[in-house]
């Protein structure tokens, strides 16, 4: 848990970079990377030579060289402004360009890193500032890039990259992943999934992941992995691993709709991911095995496509999905339904409040649980009616108190959806309930919550004017979806 102490003197990073005429909150925390990841090289060279003094050797694989020396963070922030960012700006970066070769992690975010930091007077304002935040515990590096993170959201730029921390968490302790599992989130933005993954598995199998040298290899390089097309979140992200602990993440350039994935087929245990939905692509820009899965040109359908093609057999899925995924019209919409359904095993789905993505969008979006069997397995499907996350659905986005249900419906939620079974007993006037696979076939495969529950008139005057709105927003979409079904049979 990052302090109030911490808060501030990470506020005061951030703010020298506006005061100093870096606005954009994107290339602050780009800045902010490439020095953190600098100051990283520093410490990690340091343990060296403390082993090496212990052992009475020579230092192993050292990172900088004898002639490399001044390089070195500890050294640079001893220097005058004026030299030390001759140093930074000349040498350092160009020594972080090629630090580890090709084909590593670091040389895969770090190829392209660009000093846009312009005056020796903010370099070494900053560096003062990032000296002072205490960096030597893991959970403290992480907690404290996470804050800065959160800064990007905050600022209002950018916020599509991050998905609310609080519903990450809850998706991953639903999903509840072992130590054997190979987890890929395949737009993976600043690593928000890998890393709410890394803290559940250090938190609940810590003890059985380290002492074993098979596990614990494969923890630290074959565990983690994620794509992205955007350089910038590549590196963010990538160092957003290396501060939680994972030095070797496989975290990849990938544009993940137009490129042929048969090296990633059938790999994965778990996949976890918000996916960005821009509408639609060009067939020609389409990968084509996943045109053979579903015939689209919908972006957020071809990701549901994908994520089938990433999993092996018996690899489970929570994804976050717009709510035109559950009762789309269109061919491709019931044909990957039916898909999800009848050939592999459909979990659940959590219909969320169209809140929780503000202040960026209002878009109501849903959580889709399922495994992948390629011979079905689906009978009843768990269907989840989230009204509250502990945040005020509005703009504002205000925290709440936690503890109460009508302010936060995930404990609810987690606790019903490790004891399913007893969900068998809920009326469909209930928050949860479970629906037969026959019912969801009868009514072609239709997934909207709304389609399946009972809807009491008495809970109007209890509900709140948002509630309402969103329950006729939804009533009124599921209209227009029948009226097209039906437009479609007379024509």
């Amino acid at each position: 848990m990052i302090t109030g102490e911490l808060k501030s003197k990470v506020d005061s990073v951030w703010n020298a970079f506006w005061s100093g005429g870096i606005a954009n909150p994107m290339e602050v925390i780009e800045q902010i990377t490439y020095l953190l990841f600098i100051k990283r090289l520093d410490d990690l060279h340091t343990a060296k030579e403390k082993q090496a003094t212990l052992l009475k050797k020579e230092i192993s694989e050292p990172i900088f060289d004898s002639d490399e020396q001044e390089l070195r963070w500890s050294r640079f922030k001893n220097t005058e402004a004026s030299e030390m960012y001759r140093t930074v700006a000349d040498k350092v970066f160009a020594f972080i360009r090629e630090y580890g070769g090709d084909g590593t992690t670091y040389a895969h975010f770090m190829k392209d890193a660009r000093f846009t930091i312009q005056t020796p007077a903010l370099l070494a304002k900053v560096v003062d500032l990032i000296d002072e935040i205490p960096m030597e515990d893991r959970d403290t590096k992480g907690d404290v890039y996470e804050y800065m993170l959160g800064k990007i959201a905050s600022a209002g730029q950018n916020g599509q990259f991050r998905t609310p921390r609080h519903i990450i968490k809850m998706m991953v302790e639903m999903m509840a992943p072992k130590p054997t599992d190979i987890v890929c989130d395949p737009a993976c933005g600043t690593g928000g999934f890998l890393v709410s993954t890394y803290q559940y598995l250090f938190d609940h199998h810590g003890k059985d992941i380290f002492p074993d040298q098979t596990l614990n290899y494969h923890f630290y390089n074959k565990l983690f992995n994620g794509f992205d097309f955007d350089n910038t979140m590549l590196r963010i992200g990538s160092m957003n691993m290396t501060l939680h602990g994972v030095d070797n993440p496989n975290i990849r350039y990938k544009d993940s709709l137009s490129e042929e994935h048969a090296a990633d087929t059938n790999v994965y245990s778990l996949v976890l991911a918000n996916p960005p939905f821009a509408g639609s692509l060009d067939y020609e820009s389409t990968a084509k095995d996943l045109q053979k899965i579903v015939k689209t040109k919908k972006t957020e359908l071809l990701f549901l496509a994908l994520f089938l093609r990433l999993l092996k057999a018996g690899g489970r899925a929570a994804v976050i999905v717009p709510d035109g995924v559950l009762y789309g019209s269109s061919n491709a919409h019931k044909a990957l339904r039916k898909m999800l359904v009848e050939e592999q095993k459909l979990d659940g789905i959590i219909s969320m409040p169209s809140g929780v993505f503000e202040p960026y969008a209002g878009v109501s979006t849903a959580v889709l649980l399922f495994t992948k069997t390629n011979s079905g397995g689906t009978d009843k499907v768990w269907f989840y009616d989230m009204k509250a996350e502990g945040f005020s659905l509005d703009k504002r986005r205000v925290e709440l108190d936690g503890s109460k249900h009508e302010n936060n419906n995930i404990p609810d939620i987690l606790e019903r959806w490790r004891d399913r079974t007893t969900e068998a007993e809920r009326a469909r006037k209930d928050q949860s309930f479970l629906v037969p696979k026959a019912d969801i076939a009868a009514n072609d495969y239709d997934l909207s919550i709304n389609r399946y529950k009972e809807f009491v008139y008495e809970e109007i005057e209890h509900a709140s004017p948002h509630e309402i709105l969103k329950e006729l927003e939804d009533l009124e979409i599921e209209i227009q979806a029948d009226l097209k079904v039906l437009g479609a049979m007379i024509g």
